[in-house]
């Protein structure tokens, strides 16, 4: 096995059932569930106008400033997979553009997560096509390897294993793990539950706030007489 110049298939993946149901909750609320201590950085940005992204993980592990095993993870992917690239942050080179992001489109690919640098940024936010990056730049890329698919990665400390959910919307993006996925739903679904009921009662006036000054008594914070 070559280590850093190999192509895996991917073992697993999360259920379409999984899928849709955390496809209509908030990243946020699915960051809380799961304690606010994953996220992949504040450098990734929203490059398509709107709308949210939740499918399988396809892992690529691209040496900075190539593109040529993302050209062969967009060969592999099907529909509804997310193609999430570990260049390494690098925004010298571009990793895809127009061109590519047709080709996955007519392949069904639900989105892509890219820390590095995309081109052609314009046409990308008019397709639409859910597209997170870390940067822009028109200078293209290279198509040498060496890279991998479908193995352990990590944008800024958010691991991603081929097959582990990964969702996104104005937020931002997240990766759930293949083994805890129904466990962070459970959670998260429960979560938006009470912030329901709490909507509820701010609309009504009836939202009770006496927690603050409790939480401030408790730290020892001076407050001023009644």
């Amino acid at each position: 096995m070559s280590i850093g110049f190999r192509i895996l298939n991917r073992e697993r993946a999360v259920s379409t059932d999984l899928i849709a149901r955390f496809a209509a909750l908030p990243v946020a609320n699915v960051s809380d569930a799961m304690h606010r201590m994953t996220g992949a950085g504040p450098r990734l940005m929203r490059m398509h106008r709107s709308g949210a992204m939740a499918g399988p993980a396809i892992t690529v592990k691209a040496r900075p400033g190539d593109n040529l095993m993302l050209h062969k993870a967009i060969d592999m992917a099907g529909p509804g997979d997310v193609i999430v690239v570990d260049g390494g942050g690098d925004l010298t080179n571009s990793l895809m553009g127009e061109l590519m992001l047709a080709h996955a489109i007519n392949r069904g690919v639900a989105g892509f997560v890219i820390h590095g640098a995309i081109r052609d940024a314009d046409a990308i936010a008019e397709a639409n096509l859910p597209l997170w990056a870390a940067g822009v730049t028109h200078r293209g890329p290279y198509k040498d390897g060496p890279g991998e698919i479908n193995v352990p990665i990590a944008l800024d400390g958010m691991v991603i294993e081929p097959g582990d959910l990964v969702i996104g919307d104005g937020d931002g993006v997240l990766a759930v793990p293949f083994e805890v996925a129904s466990e962070v739903l459970e959670k998260t679904e429960a979560k938006q539950m009470a912030e329901a009921k709490l909507m509820a009662q701010i609309t009504a006036r009836t939202n009770d706030r006496s927690w603050i000054d409790e939480t401030l008594r408790r730290l020892g914070c001076a407050l001023p007489a009644a």
